[in-house]
């Protein structure tokens, strides 16, 4: 019997791309002697001739730490997924024994490691994969001002957004892109850190090197501080939307609708300049008040 489990999954309707490792599947072939042997990321496993069918297991572990999940657990032709993974992943069948994992509706908290388990009688094979979404980390703060969102706070700030909380694997990213930031957020794992690239008095020092900075973790209730959001999914438009004259917000609101839109969040406006190079001078509102006179409305793919 032949087993696989390729490292794949398929992204559908969203601009992200996977962060893959080191690629393995089993193989079939024939060495010197004329034995068949499967091979798994370089371990050999000799081929099973029982009739019993293998146990496949897909589990996910947050990019942000945390026990790990199961995702899917499947038998030959059944298989059953579990909690935010139920109806969007299965197990893909396009030859006998594979196990290839594949998503669909993709999601941003969907980041993380996954792990890929076979199990046939006594025979047990395991690896994992790390899924890594392309996107956009920006910071952002409480209307009225920096250092006044607590965690739970912060994440819901991101969720407004059309984001989520920033890793620090995609804050340091940032920072070699050149992100430099001085005021301190939170990110997912319960840490409050920022970006600088450019040291100077103000935001610690001058005497300091370039680096992603660090308060440590902090207490998840009590301390106050702005957040580093990731965005990623644009599956429609943003666009600025022209004024013939100065708009508030309510209006601002209105022209969106009657352009078949809604004013843009944050998040989307920050993927749009990331990942489809949208350039513009012109101030606009957007969802969350922020911004003046014209307006930045987004039109969903539906539309």
């Amino acid at each position: 019997m032949m087993i696989c489990c390729i490292q794949t999954l398929l992204l559908l309707g969203a601009q992200l791309a996977l962060s893959i490792p080191n690629n393995f599947f089993y193989h079939n072939f024939r060495n010197g002697n004329g034995n068949k042997e499967i091979h798994f990321s370089g371990f050999g496993m000799s081929e099973l001739t029982s009739p019993r069918e293998p146990r496949v297991k897909w589990s996910w572990q947050p990019a942000a730490g945390g026990h790990e999940t199961d995702v899917l657990v499947a038998i030959g032709s059944r298989s059953r997924s579990f909690g935010e993974f139920r109806g969007r992943v299965q197990i893909r069948q396009d030859f006998p024994g594979d196990a290839t994992l594949v998503m669909t509706n993709l999601m941003l908290n969907d980041t993380g490691r996954y792990h890929c388990e076979v199990v046939d009688g006594l025979e047990d094979k395991s690896t994992s994969v790390y899924l890594e979404l392309r996107g956009v980390v920006f910071p952002y703060q409480h209307p009225l001002g920096h250092y006044h969102l607590s965690f739970l706070a912060a994440q819901q700030a991101c969720e407004q957004q059309a984001s989520t909380l920033a890793t620090f694997s995609q804050l340091f990213q940032s920072w070699k892109e050149g992100l430099n930031w001085c005021n301190a957020g939170w990110l997912a794992d319960g840490t409050v850190q920022y970006p600088m690239t450019r040291p100077r008095v103000p935001c610690g020092g001058d005497g300091l090197a370039p680096g992603v900075r660090s308060y440590g973790r902090r207490h998840l209730q009590l301390h106050r501080y702005d957040v580093f959001c990731f965005s990623s999914t644009l599956q429609g438009k943003v666009y600025y939307l022209q004024p013939s004259h100065t708009m508030n917000l309510t209006e601002a609101q209105q022209a969106c609708q009657e352009d078949g839109a809604q004013v843009a969040k944050v998040g989307q406006l920050y993927a749009a300049w990331k990942l489809s190079v949208l350039d513009r001078c012109d101030a606009g509102w957007l969802a969350d008040g922020s911004h003046k006179h014209g307006v930045y409305c987004y039109k969903s793919g539906d539309n």
